[in-house]
């Protein structure tokens, strides 16, 4: 132990003199970790990833010392950004296949292991091996079976499928709000003006630049913010037509059937353009090809894509709007030019934006003398679901009271306090997982906006 200790030190004078030297602040995590220092190994695996976000070590490594410290969604986290950018260390695999075995997946467990292995036999897990080997299929499937690459994925694709009928029947709607009905949000609002509503009002100046109306905007965050609500408010907006897309309208269980589904969706919109298409929980359909074992679902990812680049159409005056609550899961292949371009956190309101939502909530109740920015200042963190859920509560409370006096009475300030104070918000759980993503998956820097947010420094 005393070997040990005077280790440890000297590492940590040589890093001292030296706090640029990744592989010296490697090497001393790697010693931390081996003598059950989680807590500091991780911070000294955070730093150095700080100096080389993209050193493949340094992340297997981190995602290490959170499966050590069984924090298994954080470890999955960086696993996942390993997985996603192809050519895996085999220690990073050897993670995730003990990742997999605590989940129950023994399989899929056995799958990696044994791909590791034949990656590098140094990083046999006598152990793991004698636990996963009734579990190992005699030709295990390769892990990642799909092109390396969005360049390569694309050149792969297929021409979409021609289909004659057969899709669902999605009911055509015409939107009675706007944006007037949508508190705050206005950055929001903004960046679909200018992607959406100026090249539809103003169509010549835009073709004059080569611009056409069409195109997509992603919007993610954490449930209840609003997104849905957005992309009805911007039909309303521009007077266009709506169809409004669940995974049920297109998922089905025979072979073809779900491309089939999707084609009809875009053939509807393009039969009444302008036409705002909004896809709810996109993630559904599009999550990534590399997580996909099953072919039928990849064809399903490049049935969309098709679609959204209009191969064989014209999408002119098809606006598509998608919301998610899990961006990482969606296929990076959508966020490229012409498709999901245009990628807007929706955070929960801010103050300002609280209350007008509240004055939007009580505008159609009987109310009184309502501090709507005392209300605001103490919801901080809520979403507007989670904001209409207070008005709610003291509604039906009010209501309560009526029935006892006889007397129905307006509400009033302190019955939404009360009510405030009974609710909590219901976005820390999203937040929690996304700021992982934020810090351990950003190459881009897509979710900056996380970071910024949270007020983290990448």
């Amino acid at each position: 132990m005393a070997d040990d200790n005077d280790a440890l030190r000297q590492l940590r004078e040589a890093l001292a003199l030296s706090p640029d030297n990744v592989p010296l602040r490697l090497l001393l995590a790697g010693r931390l970790i081996q003598d059950g220092q989680l807590a500091e190994a991780e911070s000294e695996y955070r730093s150095a990833l700080a100096q080389e976000p993209d050193n493949r070590d340094i992340k297997t490594g981190l995602a290490l010392s959170f499966f050590l410290q069984k924090r298994d969604s954080e470890a999955l986290v960086v696993i996942e950004d390993l997985l996603a950018g192809g050519d895996v260390p085999a220690r990073a695999l050897i993670v995730y296949a003990r990742l997999l075995e605590r989940q129950g997946d023994m399989a899929e467990a056995a799958e990696v292991y044994y791909r590791a292995l034949a990656m590098d036999a140094e990083v046999r897990d006598a152990g793991l091996q004698t636990r996963l080997e009734p579990h190992r299929r005699e030709t295990p499937p390769s892990l990642r079976d799909e092109p390396e690459d969005d360049e390569e994925a694309d050149e792969a694709m297929p021409a979409p499928v021609e289909f004659e009928g057969g899709g669902p029947a999605i009911p055509l709607e015409r939107s009675d709000i706007s944006f007037e009905d949508v508190g705050g949000m206005e950055a929001l609002k903004e960046e679909i003006r200018i992607k959406i509503i100026y090249p539809l009002k103003h169509r010549e100046m835009f073709e004059a630049y080569g611009k056409k109306a069409g195109g997509g905007i992603l919007m993610y965050g954490p449930p209840g913010c609003g997104k849905t609500y957005m992309a009805r408010a911007t039909a309303g907006e521009v007077d266009a037509s709506f169809l409004v897309i669940g995974i049920h309208d297109v998922l089905d269980m025979w072979i073809g059937q779900s491309e089939r589904n999707l084609h009809a969706v875009f053939e509807q919109a393009r039969n009444n353009r302008p036409c705002v298409l909004f896809f709810d929980e996109v993630d559904a359909l599009g999550a990534s090809r590399t997580d996909m074992r099953k072919s039928g679902a990849r064809q399903l990812i490049n049935q969309f894509l098709s679609e959204m680049d209009g191969v064989g159409e014209s999408n002119e005056g098809v606006l598509v709007l998608a919301a998610t609550n899990a961006p990482w899961h969606l296929d990076p292949a959508f966020r490229r030019p012409g498709r999901f371009d245009n990628i807007i956190f929706v955070p929960p309101p801010d103050e300002e934006a609280r209350a007008s939502i509240l004055r939007l909530l009580l505008r159609d109740k009987p109310a009184k003398d309502i501090d709507f920015g005392l209300i605001a200042k103490k919801t901080a963190g809520f979403s507007g679901a989670d904001l209409k859920a207070i008005v709610e509560t003291a509604v039906d409370a009010k209501l309560q009271e009526a029935m006892r006096k006889g007397v129905p009475t307006p509400l009033e300030t302190r019955d939404l306090r009360a009510a405030a104070k009974r609710r909590t918000p219901t976005t820390g759980e999203w937040f929690n997982a996304a700021r992982n993503y934020a810090l351990y998956a950003n190459q881009a820097g897509i979710y900056d906006d996380i970071l910024a947010y949270l007020n983290i420094k990448s």
